[in-house]
This record gives C-alpha cells, structure tokens and sequence, in this order.
C-alpha cells in the first residue's frame, strides 16, 4: 500500500494529461522532472503527475492530479528520457515544496461522490464515446471492451478522456473538476461539439471531392467528344459556339465585324470551358453581338414638332434651339447631314442638361448621359485591351449596348471637368470622339474594329471653356448660355418650376397660390444666381412649408403673396444695392460679371496728404491691379492740361477701395472706372450717381472692349442705373442681346477716356 504521509516526487506536463486506468508514454525534459523520475525509482516507482497551471488560475483553487506508477524509462538523449506510466489515482495536492533538486508534495486521495442516475450516464456516454469514434477516430477491441466492461462513472469518465482526441485544455478542465456528475456533463458536451464540427467537416470535404470529380469527369469528356467530332468532321451542334454562330449570321454588321466573330468562335469551340481565356472570350463574343452595329431608329425630322417640344420644355435658350431646327432642316432636304457636335457652356443651373433630354424627345432618338466630370483614366473612353484581367469596354461602346441604336444621343456632361493622370490624357482621346471627320472609324481597345460614331448626335455641357484644351474646343460648336434674365427666370419659375414642386410634394394645383409678385421676390432678394437651381429650391421650400400647413389642417386653401412671403421663406436674404441719389467726388459705380450673373460695385478714391503711395485694397487680383496703375498713369498725364501742381503726386497718397472687402474680384473690365473715380478725386469733380461703366483702359487713354455684358446689363437695370458706358467695340454684342435686356437703359458707347469724362461728369466737367 502506498503512505499518503510520504512524499511523492511530482512531474509537471504541459502538453499531455495522465489520467487514473490509462497508460501513456512521453518524452521528458528538464532536470527537475527527470530528478523526480530518478526519486520515484528509488522509493517505489510512484510519482505525482501533475497538468501544468495556467497563470490566470485563482491561487487558493485545488490542485488535482494523477497518481501514476512509472513502468518503463528509457534514455533517449543527455538531457531526455522516454517515461511509460499507468494512472493509478486522482489526488489533491495539499504542499509542495523543492526537495533534492526535484519537487515533492504531500496528497490526499479524493473519494468519488455517489451519483443519482449514474446506470443512465454510464449508458449516455458508452453511447456517445461510440459515436464519437465512428465520426472522428478508431476505437480498438480491447479499448472497446474496456469501455463495455466499466460499471463505474468516475472511472469511465477518465478512460473516455483519456482516448479521446480532445484538446490539451479541455482535458485539464475534466482532470480537475471533482463531482463525477460535473464532469460527465462537461465531457458529454465537448464530445458531441467535436461529432458535430467532424461532421461538417466531412461534408465539406465530400463536396469538394465530388466538384473536382466532376470537373475531371467533364473535362476528360470533352477531350473525348472533341476527338469523336473532329474524327467525324460533325459540328458542335446544341453548344454554346452554334448559338452564337446563329446570332452572328443574323447580325446586321459588316462583314468584317463577322468575320471576326467567327474567327473568335473558332477560337471559343477549340478551348475548354474551365479555363480563364474562355471566360475572356466569350465576354468578347457577346460584347460584339450586343453592339448595335447598323440598327437605326427613325428620326423624327418634324420640324414644327420638334420647336414645340423645344419652346414647351424650355423658356429662352433660343440659339440651341435654332441650331437643332437647322440640324434638322439639314436632314430633311439631304437625306443626312453632318452630325453637329454641340458644347453648350455656361453657370450651373441654366438648363445645359436637360436640355439634351428636350432634344432626344424631339428628334425620337435613344438618350444616353455620360458623366465625365472626374475622368481621369484614358481606359474610361477608349476601354481596356482584352489581354489585361478585368478588361471590358468604354463608356461610348457600353452606352451604344445600353441604347441598342446606332444613332442616339448621348450627353457628354461636365466635360471642362475632365483630369489626367499617368494612365493617360483623356482630353486627347476624346479628340477621335468628337470629330466628325475621325469618329466614323472610332476604335475602342477592346472592341479592335471601328465602330461608326458618326450618326451619334453628342451634345457637351461644360460651366467654362477655359480648362478644355484648344485642339478638343476646336472640334465643338460652342453655343454659350450666359444667364437668364429676370423676367426669363419669372417665366420659367411660372410655367415649369411651381407646377413641378407642387407635384413633387404632394400639392394639388388648386390648394397653393404663389402670386406673380412673390414669384418675383424670389428672384430677386432670395435667390442669386445665374440659373434657377437654387430658385427651385426656394419654390421647394414654399411647398414644403404649405404642405406642413396643409396636414395639420392650420388652413384649407394658401396663397403666398410678397406680403406673407417672409413667414415661408424668411427674413430677406439679398438686397440690390440701389445707386445713389447724387452725385459724390471719387466714388463710380462699376460693372461687374460673377459666376451667378452680374454684379455692380462702387470704386472709391481718396487722396490725402503723403508720400505719393498708391493703395489698392479689396482682395483685387494681379489684372485689376495693373487697371489701376495703368489709369493713375493716364490720370497723371492730363496734370499739366488740368494746372495740376508739379508736386501734387509727390505729395499725396492715394487710396482705391473695391467693396466688399471680403470678396476676391478679378477681371479687365474695371479700367474706366478706376480712372474715372481717381480722375474725380484729384480734380474734385464730382460723378453722376445714375451712370454706370465697364471697360479697360490704357495708358493712352483708348477704352478696350470687354465680355458679360448680358450680365452686367441686367445688374444696371435691377441698381435703378439709367446710363451705362459700354466700349464702341462692343456695339455688336449689344446688338445680340434681347429687347428686354436693353429696355429702360441708355447705352452710351465710348472709344476713349476723353469721351467718358465728359459724359460721366457732363454738367461739372467743362473746359
């Protein structure tokens, strides 16, 4: 009998867990272990192995582990042996301690817990462990009887254990939980997770044998069909390559686009269906059958028909409209004209798209729109070449697919908004799209064979021509939409942009009233901009508002007027700076364009005593700098014909002011102006308050014409201006515009400062 009260040598494992009634062999390292194994020999060949402990375990847990008898040691090595132990016991150890170079501790046995229902858990887990071994391992005949054969829980939870092929913590846990009931129930539970995890592995595993199988099986009878047919010179009938075949023998293409098609089918036949150059071509092959190489649709060449859907869509825009009219015209007398291709340039919201939408109604062709604002990869226009992984078509190819006609319109939109990068220049291959001399022929990459663009009507939009470069600019019949005027803007918001909102928000038309003057105010202090994107904002937020007013039953019936106005919209956000009411020395009222129309500026100049300084303030840019120089210079040059002093420059700084301060301004338009002002300055002269000007100078004094001048009319007339200085050379500009853009105003056209002066300052100024 073994004495409990004597030190037992310990063994500390950290990969292997002994259990009571199992035999096990490993191997052992390290001196205090192979010390131990040297004691246990010597006092009775028993030693204490214990699981080595995590450090996360609480320090006042129990330390349970197996009491083994050693059977067999064999040397392997200088510093391992091979150690054979049976588990006799599981004990707790109650001390340990390093005695000899080796560890010993003193144990306690463990007695086992009667259990209540221990015959049906011995039933359970023999069950389990049987299934278990079915599904993840082999149970021998002596293990099986060993296990048939145990009547004891406690001790058949260690030889399940013990064989069975559970991780190294699981099997600590089971080693150290005491009742026997616990630890069946622990056991049982990671024993049937593992059947459950062994089983969908397997099946996995069978799938993926079945699917190569499968594919082995297909491709060898393919090789095999293949042989037969070529023996037998039949053809690959029912498959894939005759279906497309079929298709391309129907196609309305050329016959070279045919002749590739079959080249390529061919080439499809030959090449079995798992490899990736198959799937490459059969891309290509239908890509090719899905172009619609010679399908047209009829245009609809009605000439009155198509300027009542143009006049109906859109108020103004009278030179886009007139253009298609000709187009057209054209192509009812010849039979086909030259497709023009139209870049309609101006500030957002002006109606540039859709008003292609208006035109692709109007002739009955297929609309495309294609955005290119960002584009920066020559592969979006041109595609990829089919030898990259991924390769597919441009743009163009993929909306001549999506249109399935060979003539449609396609809108180029936001093409001033294209960039380049190290994949290429996109503005260069947009060159063969948009000449009508090249684009007949237009090669994409990855299509290899022309394409006919030439019955493509493309229309462009761009906000400004400047980042377009010239080559590209001059293939383009540039039609510019400047700006609408205010009455232009009151009859698109009265004829389409209300009736749109009350719909888009649920509004009856007999519910909402907006009169002509809130229509109007809307136009003028909340809104300020070239176009009506933000106008139909306004009219969107009117609707809202009444919508919410509607619902909740506050009225049966609204009408917004310019009284109410302010209680949809709010406090006024705009105020149109008025001109003055007399006349001032050194102050003149300017012109000016801005992105979202027009715009009027007072210059201010004062000059006090100094150095001779010239200051220029109010964010001017490098151009409007050299306008002041270059009037200060002309200014200085009429000293001696207006008995100006000799010192007079030497001796004063002069002061020029461009409000608002906080607003960047550039342009060469502001020339006349600035030297009308410094010239009322230093003479003391004072300017008429109703004239306004625009136009650069030069140092001689010759007035230079100038561009905007839609816009900066209509900043006169809504300022109450009633003159406005125009130079001579701009006469025919004027000619252009509307009616109602020059009503009301008086246009003086002037060739040089002397003439402006003497009208600016007309009852002051006299020799």
């Amino acid at each position: 009998m073994f004495d409990n009260n004597k030190k037992v040598p310990v063994i500390v494992l950290n990969d292997i867990v002994v259990f009571p009634g199992c035999s096990i062999h490993f191997d052992l390292y390290g001196k205090r272990n192979i010390a131990a194994v040297d004691i246990a020999i010597a006092s009775g060949s028993r030693v204490l192995v214990l699981p080595e402990q995590n450090d996360e375990d609480d320090g006042d847990s129990v330390m349970i582990g197996t009491l083994a008898d050693i059977r067999q040691i064999v040397k392997t090595s200088s510093n391992s042996i091979r150690v054979m132990v049976k588990g006799i016991k599981r004990v707790e150890l109650k001390e340990l301690e390093l005695e000899d170079k080796a560890y010993k501790a003193y144990i306690e046995d463990i007695v086992p817990e009667a259990v209540y229902g221990e015959d049906a858990m011995l039933v359970g887990l023999k069950d389990i462990f049987v299934k278990y071994n079915d599904e993840c391992g082999r149970m021998n005949a002596k293990l099986d009887k060993k296990v048939k054969q145990c009547n004891n829980l406690d001790e058949l939870v260690d030889i399940v254990a013990g064989n069975a092929s559970i991780v190294y913590e699981d099997k600590v846990k089971v080693i150290n939980i005491i009742s026997p009931e616990e630890r069946y129930d622990f056991l049982a539970t990671k024993l049937m997770e593992y059947i459950r995890l062994f089983r969908i592995k397997m099946e996995y595993r069978d799938k993926v044998k079945a699917s190569i199988d499968n594919n082995q099986k297909e491709y060898y009878l393919r090789e095999q069909l293949k042989v037969i047919r070529e023996e037998l010179g039949d053809s690959d009938t029912g498959s894939d390559a005759d279906l497309y075949l079929e298709k391309t023998e129907a196609l309305n293409a050329s016959e070279e686009v045919k002749d590739k098609l079959r080249e390529e089918i061919r080439r499809f036949r030959t090449i079995s269906s798992n490899s990736s150059e198959s799937a490459v071509i059969r891309a290509y092959i239908e890509t090719l059958l899905a172009l619609p190489w010679y399908n047209k649709s009829e245009d609809n060449n009605d000439i009155i028909n198509a300027e009542k859907i143009l006049n109906k869509n859109h108020y103004g825009l009278d030179k886009v409209k007139e253009r298609i009219i000709e187009f057209l015209a054209v192509r009812q007398l010849a039979g086909k004209g030259e497709t023009p291709i139209v870049c309609l340039v101006g500030p957002p919201g002006t109606g540039k798209t859709s008003i292609a939408k208006s035109v692709a109604e109007a002739l009955n062709k297929e609309y495309i729109r294609i955005c290119l604002g960002g584009v920066r990869d020559e592969a979006e226009i041109r595609g990829h070449r089919k030898t990259y992984v991924g390769a597919m078509p441009g743009r163009l190819i993929n909306s001549l697919k999506k249109a399935k006609v060979s003539n449609p319109l396609i809108l180029l939109d936001e093409i001033d908004k294209v960039s380049n990068d190290y994949k290429g220049d996109t503005f260069s291959a947009l060159l063969e799209v948009l000449d009508p001399e090249q684009n007949e022929y237009f090669t994409d990459h990855y299509i290899e064979i022309p394409v006919d663009l030439s019955e493509v009507l493309f229309i462009c939009t761009a906000n400004d021509t400047q980042t377009i470069p010239g080559p590209l600019l001059d293939r383009m019949e540039i039609i510019s939409i400047s700006g609408y005027t205010e009455n232009e803007k009151y009859h698109i918001a009265k004829e389409h942009l209300i009736g749109k909102q009350k719909k888009k928000n649920g509004i009856k038309p007999s519910l909402l009233n907006i009169s002509d003057t809130a229509i109007r105010k809307m136009i003028i202090n909340y809104t300020r901009e070239a176009g009506v994107r933000g106008l139909e904002r306004t009219i969107g937020s009117v609707c809202r508002k009444a919508a919410r007013e509607l619902v909740a039953g506050e009225k049966a019936k609204i009408s917004v007027t310019s009284k109410n106005i302010e209680d949809y919209l709010g406090k006024v956000k705009y105020e149109v700076d008025k001109a003055a009411k007399e006349n001032q020395v050194g102050i003149v009222r300017g012109l000016a364009w801005t992105s979202v129309g027009g715009d009027t500026l007072e210059i201010e100049v004062n000059v006090m005593n100094g150095k001779g300084e010239l200051k220029v303030t109010g964010q001017l840019g490098d151009v409007m700098k050299e306008s002041a120089a270059a009037a200060l210079t002309y200014v200085r040059s009429l000293s001696c014909e207006y008995n100006v002093e000799v010192n007079y420059y030497q001796e004063h700084d002069i002061h020029i002011h461009v409000p608002e301060g906080a607003v960047p301004k550039d342009g060469p338009s502001a020339g006349i102006t600035m030297a009308t002002a410094l010239f009322s300055a230093v003479m003391g002269r004072a300017v008429r308050h109703d004239v306004a000007m625009t136009g650069e100078v030069t140092l001689r004094g010759r007035v230079l014409p100038i561009g905007g001048l839609k816009e900066k009319l209509l900043a006169a007339y809504n300022a109450g201006i009633s003159t406005v200085l125009v130079p001579g050379r701009n006469k025919k500009d004027i000619e252009e515009l509307e009616e109602e853009i020059t009503a009301g105003l008086d246009i003086v056209y002037v060739n040089n400062m002397e003439e402006v002066l003497s009208f600016a300052m007309e009852k002051q100024y006299e020799d």
